[in-house]
């Protein structure tokens, strides 16, 4: 069993336990591409069998959310599940956050939460956080394509819609954000409303999932993989299949590659030389 699962995360739930719902009922090694945080909900693609090859190319696609950050309050973990400081600051207009925006969108430098996943000397970093430790993440590169804020829901509340490249921290831009604007600010909610090609609108809750209907869920990977199709001949099958590469007139590029009509899996081609590049089969 192969394919995807377009899973919509509760909030409350860890992913590692709803990808495990997803592994007990097919019975199949499953991952998931792009961890969302407890408190956090929406699209979560979970990867069953030999899809899970294909995670760096859906790791890195564009992924859209809608976020609430509450001003005026602070926490250690960036959002509302720390230590949360009241009375951390101003709470600026609507006004004044539209004019700053536009400084977030492109390529930015964005310092990750020290609460979060972030490898520091082989120790996570929330591992280290939580047992006290002193230290620094180093800032990296994250593309913000579109940052849109709407008129606030409470007093202290700003509802955000985000569209970002893979490695982007939301709890990162309440921050800075606020920053900007001489304060602070926390995230309190946060729902992913996309994931490259998966969207909110076709996913599925886990607790439909059962062992009868589970199949009607899964997509096809081939229907996920915006490549052009090659069907090799049973002579340059052989070759490709175990292992060679061979001459091809296709532009530079990658191909869904298929063995007779079943689609096989991902194959390359570089200087008018095709190579298999990922079985999935």
């Amino acid at each position: 069993m192969t394919g995807f699962i377009n899973l919509n995360k509760s909030a409350g739930a860890s992913s590692a336990k709803e990808v495990s719902v997803i592994k007990r009922l097919t019975k199949t090694p499953c991952g998931h591409m792009g961890t969302l945080d407890p408190m956090a909900s929406g699209v979560l693609p979970v990867a069953i069998g030999n899809a899970a090859r294909l995670f760096d190319y859906f790791l890195d696609k564009r992924k859209k959310y809608t976020a609430t950050f509450r001003f005026g309050a602070d926490s250690d973990t960036l959002d509302t599940t720390g230590c949360v400081v009241e009375n951390a600051g101003r709470i600026p207009t609507k006004q004044e956050i539209e004019e700053i925006l536009p400084l977030f969108l492109g390529e930015v430098s964005q310092i990750p939460p020290r609460y979060s996943a972030k490898n520091v000397s082989g120790k996570r970093g929330y591992e280290l956080a939580r047992a006290g430790v002193d230290f620094t993440l180093p800032p990296k590169v994250v593309t913000i394509y579109a940052l849109k804020v709407f008129d606030n829901m409470h007093n202290d509340c700003y509802d955000f819609e985000i569209e970002c490249g893979g490695g982007t921290y939301i709890r990162s831009i309440a921050r800075d954000i606020a920053e900007k604007l001489g304060t602070h600010a926390i995230m309190s909610s946060l729902v992913r409303t996309q994931s490259g090609a998966f969207s909110i609108e076709n996913s599925v809750k886990s607790e439909i999932l059962t062992e009868d209907n589970i199949k009607d869920f899964i997509i096809p990977t081939e229907s996920l993989l915006p490549f052009g199709s090659i069907y090799p001949d049973e002579k340059t099958g052989f070759k490709l299949f175990n292992g060679l590469a061979v001459s091809c007139e296709k532009q530079d590029g990658v191909y869904k590659i298929y063995k007779g009509n079943s689609f096989y899996g991902l194959a390359e081609v570089k200087q008018s030389i095709l190579k298999v590049r990922t079985k999935l089969c």
